[in-house]
């Protein structure tokens, strides 16, 4: 998707909202050539790194609540449609893909576009059940599961237990939550250890955010015939559109800018473990902006997600 002058397992997310595990440090042309997104990058040039990396978490959390609000509107695969189709847009605007690739680069292309709108539709479904914090956290398994995957050592084995307990603590104290939430968390989950394997074989067959742009356009093609038959016209609502709109800004192009200039100046094992931090910001963003509280076994069982989160990445050997 950049320019890659370095590449290490630490975990990091990508335009779509989510969390990849290989994250490419970015070379010298980290915005594409339009003047409002080089004049923002500039403007970020003067935000410390690991605030740049914080006001990414939230803005991405502050999306998925907004969207959540508007599910009472076009229910959850409506607000995933929207959300998709303007963050289409917003990327064919700024990176103008070609649509001439190869055969290779199409298939993965294709797969990493189903992915991604099946992995955000599943997110979307269990945040209708489930409190956005236990949603993130269950989520958070994928790009775990993909950074201690094949290891041998005891220590990212002690790192996969953590987060294992973590999820049994919520489960077993989950008070009110839907199974079918959780199931769509998990199955969220596995779409985004999915996701992590095909971005980076997007890098590596296609240049800057083309590949990208393709992708979220075939995702948006995947999930916006389900929104339109699950929500008809509604979704033509001006209030709607505009908060469809706000909803993929904050969770797609304003966290992609930040993280993308924060790469650029911290080491990617800081990046990680500060991204380790996501799932409990999404419980925090959910009892402010959504009033969703969650019991103290469910407050331990995140802080054990992110201590696992955190030490796989601090811990993560630099040829992974």
């Amino acid at each position: 998707m950049r320019e890659t002058v370095r590449r290490m397992s630490v975990v990091s997310r990508s335009i779509g909202g989510m969390v990849t595990v290989h994250v490419d440090r970015t070379g010298s042309r980290p915005f594409p050539r339009f003047s409002l997104v080089a004049l923002a990058g500039r403007a970020l040039g003067a935000v410390p790194p690991p605030a740049q990396v914080l006001a990414g978490i939230v803005s991405v959390q502050v999306g998925a609540a907004l969207a959540k609000q508007l599910f009472g509107a076009v229910g959850s695969a409506g607000a995933v449609a929207l959300r998709l189709f303007f963050a289409a847009l917003v990327l064919l605007a700024v990176w103008r893909p070609s649509v001439r690739v190869g055969r290779r680069a199409a298939l993965v292309v294709v797969g990493y576009g189903v992915v991604l709108g099946v992995m955000n539709l599943c997110f979307y479904l269990a945040l209708a059940k489930v409190p956005l914090g236990v949603v993130v956290t269950i989520e958070f398994l994928g790009p775990l599961a993909v950074a201690i995957g094949g290891s041998r050592r005891w220590l990212d084995g002690l790192w996969a237990l953590l987060a294992a307990g973590g999820v049994v603590l919520l489960t077993e104290g989950r008070g009110e939550l839907h199974l079918v939430g959780i199931l769509f968390a998990l199955a969220a989950a596995v779409c985004w250890a999915a996701y992590i394997l095909l971005s980076a074989a997007l890098g590596r067959h296609t240049s800057d955010g083309g590949g990208l742009a393709l992708g979220m356009v075939l995702a948006a093609a995947v999930v916006v015939p389900i929104g339109i038959a699950d929500s008809g016209t509604a979704l033509l609502q001006p209030w709607v559109l505009l908060v469809a709109l706000g909803v993929a800004l904050l969770s797609s192009v304003i966290p992609y800018s930040l993280e993308l200039e924060a790469l650029r100046r911290i080491p990617p094992k800081v990046f990680g473990v500060l991204m380790s931090l996501e799932p409990g910001v999404a419980a925090l963003v959910g009892l402010v902006v959504l009033h969703e509280t969650l019991g103290p076994i469910q407050w331990l069982a995140i802080l054990l997600v992110v201590a696992a989160s955190a030490g796989a990445t601090r811990t993560a050997r630099p040829e992974q």
